[in-house]
């Protein structure tokens, strides 16, 4: 508790950022002019008998002043001795004594300044609650802690003898650690158990920094240690090493010797030796722990693995090496008339000694463009088979950023070079057969065009000079065969399919799907399915139904699921007892194994159920992403009482489909008259077109005919011959326009049961393409004009009456 008591008056002397607490001695520099005027005040006071203590000695008033401002508590200090310093200057002794809160200045002698003041007394409780002698305790504790720390130990008597929780609080003041604001509140604070709360909370506080800095210092010396420790084993490792090297009597040589001496011993290229070298001099140069000594190890290692030299054989068997293309594949002239094309070229040149020139070989790059599964993917391990060359696949789909093809900085952490580089280390040889899957599937971000880094790879004239990121040193890939793949032609960049030779795959005709399915899908689903060879067959007529009503696509992956799902069902029905070993499928089978047939042709339908037995629908030709395809048109005219005139389009249409359907009706509005049509009712009455399937989207111009086709059908009353498909761009002249896809057209005119084609004049020399059978069960005509088209595809007048009747 504390209570105050008579006023006194007495000098300041100031203490600039030091606070001195009762119970304190301290020493003063009296060299300093306001220290030396209290002093020399309080001894004039103490002489003149005017003091107002019961002491005879000198008082000042101690007051801590903080950027010239004095805090309004003081401590009432005795002049214990006045005298010389430990450095010779004149100094005065202090003793604090007690708190005195600070009032009005005053006069008093001497340059000094005076104030009044107010002692306040403090009396400890007596005797100390149980929570204040716990408090007592714990400081005394953690003090007794401190000091130890700071090896103090004849200090920790002293602390230790302190009985009033006033003097022990106060004694605080002696600590380094507290701040001035600290020790001004502890200064302010008049109740001593309040006081000795605060010490100990700044006490536990500075411990707890004391044990964490302790922590990291420890941990940081540990670290120093491992390290120092890890050097010294290594040395001694290392002596070790040339010790059993002298023993064996190997020559002694470091890690960096090893690879130069492998450097040396490789077959490398002039200009990868000297980069190589380079590398082992840094390597030589750098520490152990250095991380670009990892770095340079790695990528020698990359170096050293790759077959610089390497170069298989190539076959010039030319004759066995279409058997091979032959007997691997069915149908596909094309590509195999280019790959015997390549190796009989590049034979001639190996027999007149041309092999390299102008430092290049005569590479290839080929791009195999066709719909899903004709057998892009699976050509390129027969050519590889067919060259005698290796043979490895790099997969492009999704790929998006330019690393993957052109390699990492080797200064990033987990740097590879690209996939280019990447597959002619997995070959083991300079002249693979590379296949880039999917080229079409290439994406870009903001991580680079991986299809422009494919620029310079694929280009005959540069890719002899090709540099890795990685590597940064030349690689020769102009002896590199790539064979780049893709469904859709249009997602190839420009720049990019001017490199390639471009080859398309346009599709099987029924036949060969046959061919292919008895000769290659036939014996591996056996295998598949756990059947001997003999234990199941297919007649051809069961697999001719499977490619026509089974199965519709340009390829033979659902045709050798059909194939699947056959074979398993015959296995588990002997297995079941329900069947029977050896079993021959016949086509009459099929729908009490496997279901229905999917695709019936039209011709197979009853005539009433045709899409072309009413006016107003026409039959189209089309290609997709998955190959050729039938296309429908329908057209309806509305009456004048419940829409107005106008054209009305459905069918999810792009804007090219959609122009070439306001240039058919167009057309016959401006030439209706001569064709004998009611143009009256494309005035009057509203016409609404449609392409089912409205879920699928739709353009390209080549159904100019069809849309005309299908008006002039619903305008006159004469359907559409059932057995007509028909593909071409229209002109607002009725001129009739070439188009593109004209094989795969075909294909599906033959797939969906057509017998008669409508094709552009133009077109006429694209039908060289298309196979011979296709030719012989299809009737093509070329036409010019749209009048032409009319007279083909309408059913006569009173074929038209009848049926309506």
């Amino acid at each position: 508790m504390a209570s105050t008591s008579t006023p006194l008056t007495l000098p300041v002397l100031p203490l600039d950022d030091e606070v001195v607490l009762p119970g304190m001695v301290v020493p003063l520099d009296l060299s300093d002019t306001e220290v030396r005027a209290a002093v020399e005040a309080a001894q004039a006071a103490a002489r003149a008998g005017g003091a107002s203590s019961d002491s005879s000695k000198p008082q000042v008033l101690l007051v801590p002043r903080v950027d010239g401002t004095y805090a309004g508590t003081g401590v009432l200090g005795t002049v214990e001795q006045v005298g010389r310093l430990s450095d010779g200057d004149p100094g005065a002794l202090i003793r604090a004594r007690d708190r005195v809160r600070i009032g009005a200045g005053t006069t008093g002698p001497g340059a000094a300044l005076w104030v009044e003041g107010v002692r306040i007394e403090e009396a400890d409780p007596d005797p100390l609650p149980g929570a204040v002698a716990e408090l007592v305790r714990e400081y005394k504790a953690l003090a007794t802690a401190w000091l130890k720390k700071r090896g103090a130990w004849q200090v920790v008597d002293r602390v230790q003898q302190i009985e009033g929780v006033s003097a022990l609080a106060d004694n605080s003041g002696y600590s380094p650690f507290l701040t001035t604001a600290q020790k001004i509140e502890l200064l302010e604070t008049a109740d001593p158990v309040a006081r000795l709360r605060l010490a100990l909370a700044a006490l536990s506080e500075h411990l707890a920094e004391q044990d964490v800095a302790e922590t990291i210092a420890k941990d940081v010396q540990e670290g120093v240690d491992k390290q120092q420790r890890e050097f010294l084993l290594r040395k001694q490792l290392d002596a070790v090493r040339k010790e059993l090297r002298e023993l064996n009597g190997e020559s002694d040589g470091e890690e960096s010797d090893d690879y130069r001496a492998r450097v040396e011993a490789a077959d490398l290229p002039e200009k990868v030796r000297d980069a190589a070298l380079k590398e082992v001099e840094k390597l030589e140069r750098s520490s152990d722990q250095s991380p670009e000594g990892s770095w340079i190890r790695t990528w020698l290692d990359t170096v050293l693995e790759l077959p610089w030299n390497e170069h298989t054989e190539d076959q010039y068997d030319i004759k066995g090496a279409r058997e091979v293309l032959d007997a691997e594949h069915a149908g596909l002239d094309d590509v195999k008339e280019r790959i015997t094309e390549y190796l009989a070229v590049r034979k001639r040149r190996a027999d007149r000694g041309l092999g390299v020139v102008g430092g290049r070989r005569g590479g290839a790059v080929l791009a195999l463009v066709g719909p899903p599964g004709v057998g892009k993917t699976s050509l390129g391990e027969s050519v590889a088979h067919a060259m005698g060359r290796k043979f490895v696949r790099v997969a492009l789909g999704g790929v998006r950023d330019e690393a993957e093809i052109r390699g990492h900085r080797r200064t990033y952490v987990g740097a590879l070079p690209g996939r280019i580089v990447r597959a002619i280390k997995e070959a083991g040889s300079m002249n693979p057969v590379v296949l880039l899957d999917e080229i079409d599937k290439v994406g870009s971000d903001f991580r680079g065009d991986p299809a422009a880094a494919l620029l310079e790879v694929l280009d005959p004239a540069q890719n002899h000079t090709f540099r890795d990121h990685y590597l940064e040193v030349e690689l020769d890939l102009s002896d590199v065969v790539f064979l780049a793949t893709a469904n859709v032609l249009e997602a190839i960049p420009e720049a990019l399919l001017d490199r390639m030779e471009l080859v398309r795959l346009d599709g099987y005709t029924e036949d060969e799907k046959v061919v292919i399915a008895r000769d290659h899908l036939l014996p591996r689903q056996l295998d598949r399915a756990g059947l001997e060879p003999g234990e199941v067959t297919l007649d051809e007529s069961a697999l001719r139904k499977l490619a026509g009503e089974y199965t519709r696509e340009a390829g033979v992956r659902n045709l050798e699921r059909a194939v699947s799902r056959l074979l398993r069902k015959v296995a588990a029905q002997h297995e079941l007892g329900e069947r029977e070993l050896p079993f021959a499928i016949q086509d009459g089978d099929l729908r009490d194994l496997i279901g229905r047939p999917h695709h019936v042709p039209e011709s197979a339908q009853d005539p009433a159920e045709r899409r072309t037995a009413v006016p107003g629908v026409a039959t189209g030709l089309a290609v997709t992403g998955a190959g050729g395809d039938v296309l429908f048109v329908e057209a309806s005219l509305a009456d004048a009482e419940t829409g107005g005139a106008g054209l009305t389009l459905t069918g999810q249409l792009g804007d090219v489909m959609k122009e070439s359907a306001q240039i058919a009706l167009s057309f016959l509005r401006s030439h209706g008259a001569e064709l004998e049509l009611p143009v009256r009712d494309l005035k009057d009455r509203g016409v609404h077109i449609h392409f089912p399937a409205g879920a699928v989207p739709k353009d390209g111009p080549s159904a100019g005919i069809t849309l005309t086709t299908a008006l002039a059908s619903l305008l006159s009353g004469r359907q559409v011959r059932n057995d007509v498909a028909m593909t071409g761009e229209v002109s607002l002249t009725g001129r009739v326009l070439p188009i593109g896809g004209l094989k795969q057209k075909l294909l599906a005119a033959q797939r969906a049961g057509a017998t008669t084609v409508i094709i552009p004049k133009r077109n006429e020399a694209d039908l060289d393409d298309v196979p011979a059978e296709i030719l012989e069960k299809l009737e093509v005509h070329p036409v010019t004009d749209v009048r032409q088209v009319l007279e083909l595809a309408l059913a006569p007048a009173r074929v038209a009456a009848r049926v309506a009747a």
